[in-house]
């Protein structure tokens, strides 16, 4: 009588509890630029340059030297909030950059990748996320001349630090780099990760429909997350579509091709949003 052989599970995934067809198979090409592009230590190499931005952008141009404040992407003050539950004091202002890092690099060691890294693909992951990110801006811009939503609030990161209005330009970049980081570290990494936790090894909801769910469900806390109220009350519906369009995008985006790439699309639409395109 034949007997059904069980395949392990791969440890192999670029986004551990969501597991790609491509990663488990056996013919997955291990030196190709699309399995690269998705370890951690590359994307640790790929996000770490945006993230040092972020932190020196942020004392620098976004510091009140007067009451002595920074002012930080709201996803990042979550996280910083969360660790404050644990009594850290000041250190907890930078933990979720810590954390980010600390991430990566354990990743990177429990999967026993190699050490070694080629340059191209870092190269590459950069061009791949410009050419993410036209797709997006056409996604939004159908969004805003169909609900009138102006180009200035289509920013998935313009909310996020409080008013825009009299900001520099590098504060701008600063806020649109930081929230490229820490809105998808958020809503990506960790959100999408832990609803298919439950629903996929809890629930035991099948493939593909656990990962469309994690995702969906991300999406609706990203749009939620961002300010959609009307300064007269109730909701501002182009936003929330708006919001919600992205959302979607970067889970997609995310599940597909992971973190690094997601990260830097995120920032570059808003780069050109807040930054070339805003004007005020």
């Amino acid at each position: 009588m034949a007997t059904k052989r069980r395949h392990p599970a791969s440890t192999a995934s670029p986004n551990p509890p969501i597991h790609r067809a491509g990663d488990r198979s056996p013919n997955a090409n291990k030196d190709g630029y699309f399995y690269l592009s998705t370890r951690p230590l590359y994307i640790l190499l790929f996000l770490l340059p945006g993230a040092l931005l972020y932190e020196i952008g942020s004392v620098r141009y976004l510091s009140n030297p007067d009451t002595g404040t920074v002012d930080q992407i709201r996803a990042e003050r979550l996280m910083r909030n969360f660790f404050e539950l644990f009594d850290l004091g000041d250190t907890a202002v930078y933990l979720p950059g810590i954390m980010l890092i600390a991430v990566l690099f354990v990743w990177h060691i429990l999967l026993g990748d190699p050490w070694r890294c080629r340059g191209k693909v870092l190269l590459g992951m950069l061009a791949e996320s410009i050419a993410w990110t036209i797709p997006l801006l056409v996604l939004s811009h159908i969004i805003a001349r169909a609900t009138g939503l102006n180009a200035a609030a289509a920013a998935a990161a313009a909310p996020a630090v409080g008013d825009l209005a009299g900001l520099s330009v590098p504060a701008r970049a600063t806020i649109a780099i930081g929230a490229g980081v820490y809105e998808e570290m958020l809503f990506r990494l960790f959100a999408i990760a832990a609803v298919h936790l439950i629903i996929a090894d809890l629930l035991r909801v099948k493939e593909p429909l656990a990962k469309t769910i994690a995702v969906v469900l991300a999406a609706i806390a990203f749009a939620l997350y961002h300010d959609v109220a009307r300064a007269s009350g109730g909701i501002d519906m182009p936003r929330l579509i708006n919001y919600l369009a992205a959302g979607l995008f970067f889970g997609g985006l995310y599940v597909a091709r992971g973190f690094g790439i997601v990260v830097a699309v995120h920032a570059t639409y808003d780069l050109i949003v807040l930054v070339l395109l805003n004007t005020d």
